[in-house]
Parts: C-alpha cells; structure tokens; sequence
C-alpha cells in the first residue's frame, strides 16, 4: 500500500495581509532613501520667518549647519522639541561657529508665531517648495496640511536633524520615524563637536 501525498499550496493572503505588506514595503523604500552621512548638501534657498531669504551654500560657508526638520508651528511635539533645542541646544552651539537652523513645510508668516512664543535665537524657516525636504527625502503625505501649512501640498517631514559641514558632506543624520521625538540635544552636540 502507498501512500499519496498531496502537496497543499500555501493559502493565498488575505487583503489585509497585502496592504500591510505594500506598506512595509513603502516603509522600507523610503528608509532606504532618506538622507545619511556622506550625502551632500543640495543648494537651497529657504524663507526665514523674520529674515527673508537665506540661502544654504552662504550659510555653510561660515560654518556647518544643524537642520532641525518639524511639521508647523501649532504641532505641540514640535513645540517642546524646538523649546528644549533653544534652551539646551543653541547656547552650547552660541560658542561655536555653527548655525542652527529649524525647517518646515510651513509658510514664513505662520512660522513666525512659534519663533516668537518660544523667543528662538535661531533660523526658523519655511522650506515651501520642499527643495530641500525632497532633497533629503524626508516627507511623508499627509491628508489635509496643506490647510494648516499654508502650502499647496500636504507633505509633512519626519523629525530629523542632519548635520552638514562647511563643504557641504552631511555628518550626521538622524531621521526618526512618524510619530517618534526628535533626537536628543546632547546627541546633536556630539555630532557637532565631532566636526572640529
């Protein structure tokens, strides 16, 4: 007497199955694409709430720069992320010659309020255009912020800092995923400190 055996195709996945595969997948791919250490400083102008216009590749050649990337102006996470770089943050920084610069998607005129109620010493600026948001590979689509960005599209970026230095080579990169705080002063410190 044999005995038969049968092979069993595995079951077919679900829907749900699939969708949280391609998201994983597009998780993954844009984890594969934001910046790192070794990639360059794309040349980009962006609006300071106060200032107007500072272009990127004037600013580093003073000194690197300490990119804070945050949603808007009204976002509480980022509100006490940018209250603790200012007090812990930007007077380690006022004895060296970097600059601490902190972007977002939103138009200048809304950035303005943040700056102000948190009595920034620093750059706070819109990049609008997402020239450098894009460059970095760092937003995320968002249903419905442009309303609150003042922009016409609803890309938010990850929190991140990313440290370039005067030649423009990114040294530090430290992109966290949605929903996570971001990086912790003393690590940006480290990473800047690192550089001389």
């Amino acid at each position: 007497m044999t005995t038969a055996v049968r092979k069993v195709a595995p079951p077919a996945p679900r829907r749900s199955d699939d969708g949280e595969l391609r998201r994983q997948f597009d998780r993954d791919a844009i984890w594969e694409r934001v910046v790192k250490p070794g990639h360059r400083l794309p040349s980009a102008t962006l609006l300071e709430a106060d200032l107007g216009p500072i272009h990127l590749d004037r600013l580093r050649l003073t000194g690197p720069i300490v990119l804070v990337f945050f949603r808007y102006a009204s976002s509480p996470r980022c509100n006490e992320a940018l209250a603790s770089y200012e007090d812990l943050l930007a007077p380690a920084l006022a004895g060296s010659d970097a600059h601490l610069v902190a972007v977002s998607p939103q138009i200048p005129e809304r950035l303005a309020e943040i700056k102000r109620r948190h009595d920034l010493s620093f750059f706070v600026a819109g990049d609008v255009r997402h020239s450098l948001i894009d460059a970095f590979n760092l937003g995320f689509h968002h249903p419905g912020a442009d309303v609150v960005l003042g922009a016409r599209r609803s890309v938010l970026p990850f929190p991140a800092v990313v440290v370039a230095d005067r030649a423009g080579v990114v040294r530090f990169a430290d992109v966290r995923p949605d929903g996570a705080g971001h990086p912790a002063p003393a690590g940006v410190l480290a990473a800047v400190h690192a550089l001389s």
